[in-house]
């Protein structure tokens, strides 16, 4: 029997506003544990929360970026349930009426074309962070995220593949990044997923019973727990028996899920709407501001930079996945207008580069002007390809700018004719036996003898200029 998994996402970002969703502590990552607190954010008796306008602003853009219906009158809710790090034993968030509904985000596969629906965006407030003592039986409690706001992105079960979710995570987050809403930091958790999946026989509609899987903080790490839940509910319906429904977590370093508790059930958090606050009523007004004021989305960019710079959709689509890197590559194309080429560098030596390193292009040890440079000496001939990626790791490792690189070492390139057919010349002398195997029909030799070209002159003689005279010596 032939199965097929059903996925949906819930994925959650943490907007980047200065305080959080309902009182004005700050929200800034790392301080001291309970130090960004307030009687509101605690939970205090008397206390009243107050909405922060730049939450909405922001749960709006994400709203019309990714076409969703938006609620002219939404509310918060109560969502009660009993846990150490929820001060108030509820938290704030919207039930039945959220400000968003009915949207859609399209993902690339294998070269096609997919639309996953988007059931419903949601504001609600984040809940604090548990410490586990190591070495002895004691929980310790940070409120410093209680309050922070985040926006709960519920994706339609459309997912049918653990590759398509991670396509689908990306596109997301690339557009809350785009839209500089959220920082997309899956490590610090201000972007976090859960999956819900199940499984059916192949050609069938009805859904079979669903696990949610819990602690996903990589791409990597969602796409392997998702194939792997897949498998293992494969095998307990092939062995007759039934897949039960509940929480599962990932555990990245034995590769599996296992068990955490039975799945709850919207009725289980007594959802009630909050008194303490009034309904979210949008005008036309808002909305169209906020519509007026997206910036280019990653789609609209890689589009563009299929038309405009002829780069092949694979280019455009890892160019654009990060804002940043679509600026990194438009600063250095506005330095060095060959598309294609500063393409390949990115793609190839700089990704290469920060991947090893562990760092992301804001972090790159080498600048967009300094990589235009490089590539401006290759093109007018100071440099040949090979000595540009000695002088590209050297750049990687000092910071220096490449012009001053190549003027220490000294390897400017040879490109004076005459030093070129001396050593040519040279070479053909000290190499009979392959001359004659050439000359015999051996053409393949070319490559031998431009190697050894190359190697007298420490990689600096022009290739072109290597080939011509080689050529003119040899086939004379």
């Amino acid at each position: 029997m032939e199965f097929e998994p059903v996925i949906g996402l819930e994925v959650h970002a943490q907007l980047k506003t200065k305080t959080k969703i309902f009182c004005s502590c700050s929200t800034a990552f790392g301080a001291p544990p309970n130090t960004h607190t307030c009687p509101v954010c605690l939970g205090m008796p008397g206390v009243l929360p107050v909405l922060n306008k730049k939450v909405v602003d922001y749960t709006l853009r994400m709203a019309v970026a990714t076409h969703c219906r938006i609620a002219r009158k939404s509310r918060f809710a109560r969502k009660n349930y009993f846990y150490p790090d929820l001060p108030k034993g509820y938290q704030i968030s919207q039930y039945e009426l959220p400000i968003a509904q009915h949207g859609h985000v399209e993902i690339e596969i294998n070269g096609r074309r997919q639309r996953i629906g988007i059931t419903r965006i949601h504001m609600e407030e984040d809940a604090g962070k548990l410490g586990h003592d190591p070495d002895r039986p004691i929980s310790m409690v940070d409120f410093n995220r209680t309050g922070v706001p985040l926006i709960e992105i519920v994706s339609e079960p459309d997912i049918r593949s653990p590759q398509a979710a991670g396509a689908y995570l990306r596109q997301l987050r690339a557009i809350v990044q785009y839209l500089d809403i959220c920082d997309g930091n899956l490590e610090e958790g201000s972007f976090r997923c859960d999956a819900n999946v199940s499984i059916r026989p192949k050609g069938t509609e009805t859904l079979g019973t669903r696990t949610e899987l819990k602690n996903l903080n990589s791409f990597k790490h969602v796409e392997k727990a998702l194939q792997y839940e897949i498998e293992r509910q494969k095998e307990i319906l092939l062995d007759g028996d039934d897949v039960i429904q509940e929480t599962r977590l990932w555990d990245p370093d034995k590769n599996k899920t296992t068990s955490m508790r039975g799945k709850e059930e919207a009725h289980d958090y007594r959802y009630f709407p909050d008194p303490d606050l009034l309904p979210l009523v949008i005008d036309d007004r808002w909305i169209e501001a906020v519509q007026a004021s997206l910036p280019e989305l990653p789609e609209q960019k890689k589009q563009r930079f299929i038309n405009s710079y002829d780069l092949p959709s694979y280019d455009a689509g890892l160019l654009t996945s990060d804002r940043e890197l679509a600026d990194y590559f438009e600063e250095c194309l506005r330095l060095f207008a060959h598309p294609k080429q500063v393409s390949n560098w990115i793609m190839g030596s700089l990704l290469g580069l920060l991947n090893a390193q562990g760092k992301t292009i804001h972090e790159s040890p080498i600048t967009a002007r300094d990589l235009a440079q490089l590539l401006e000496l290759i093109e007018n001939g100071t440099i040949s390809g090979k000595i540009a990626k000695s002088v590209f790791d050297e750049m990687a490792q000092s910071g220096k700018p490449p012009k001053t690189i190549v003027k220490e070492k000294g390897l400017v390139q040879i490109t004076d004719t005459g030093a070129v057919d001396e050593i040519v010349s040279q070479v053909i002398a000290d190499c009979p036996e392959e001359v004659e195997a050439y000359k015999n029909g051996k053409t393949k030799l070319m490559g031998f003898f431009v190697g050894q070209v190359m190697k007298a002159t420490h990689g600096k003689a022009n290739p072109k200029l290597v080939n011509e005279i080689l050529r003119k010596k040899l086939d004379t």
